[in-house]
């Protein structure tokens, strides 16, 4: 049986003080809501005292990203070593990343090995372009994206995964995929490709979020499919109704 996990990427949201202040309201209710994991991935500055404010609760704390080396000449770049410790999980390959910042396929999979050799655990976005959809071309696609960012893992290190599937043409748009398209989506094109990779139970234990216009409103339908462990939400997880999203979520 897979926990539900509902996780919130602030993005470029939120100073340190503010972040503290919304999490400090928001996460002893999420405290309260039992059968269910919560994260939040506010900013890189504002980690360490995000992750002090929630101490002593089940809510935990990510990052939005991160390089895979664990120090040198990286201008501007964060190591899995600056993270570990301060928090537990990372975003990896975020649609945006890879449209605004060139990453490649490749360089997600070194970072999912980096974060995974550093005790943390990965959040690993995959997801089409609206032109890729509309082609025909999502199931070819998202199972590429996953065969990539898996490749040379073990069976206890994709266990350990979390995957976002997040179609580009949903963030932050106000459409999303049906309930029943993410569902068919996640199923044939992640999960179907991790037990090939993988075999039966190691792809069962792992953990897939939907993303994508993800509100209180509609989180429900989602989490009705049986592919559907829970969501990586954004916009929604900047307010106080965050709390409603990941109590509607339980089902």
């Amino acid at each position: 049986m897979r926990t539900p996990f509902i996780a919130g990427n602030w993005k470029m949201n939120k100073s340190p003080d503010a972040a503290v202040a919304f999490v400090r309201e928001i996460a002893p209710l999420l405290d309260a809501i039992d059968g269910i994991d919560s994260a939040v991935c506010p900013p890189y500055l504002a980690i360490p005292a995000v992750a002090a404010a929630v101490a002593g609760t089940k809510v935990g704390v990510g990052a939005q990203n991160m390089y895979f080396e664990t120090s040198g000449a990286y201008t501007g770049e964060i190591s899995p070593t600056m993270l570990q410790g301060l928090c537990r999980y990372v975003i990896l390959g975020h649609s945006e990343r890879r449209a605004l910042f060139g990453e490649t396929d490749e360089g997600v999979n070194k970072k999912i090995l980096a974060a995974l050799a550093h005790n943390l655990t990965p959040i690993v976005c995959v997801g089409e372009s609206l032109t890729q959809n509309e082609a025909g071309e999502t199931q070819s696609f998202v199972s590429g994206q996953v065969r990539a960012a898996f490749a040379g893992l073990s069976d206890w290190q994709a266990a350990v995964c979390v995957v976002a599937y997040e179609p580009i043409w949903a963030i932050g748009t106000g459409r999303s995929a049906s309930a029943q398209q993410a569902g068919d989506i996640i199923r044939t094109s992640v999960r179907d490709v991790l037990t090939d990779l993988f075999g039966s139970d190691t792809a069962q234990a792992i953990r897939i979020q939907y993303g994508g216009s993800v509100t209180e409103g509609n989180i429900a339908d989602y989490m009705s499919q049986p592919d559907i462990d829970g969501a990586l939400v954004g916009g929604a997880s900047l307010k106080p109704t965050f709390v409603d999203l990941v109590r509607s979520a339980v089902i």
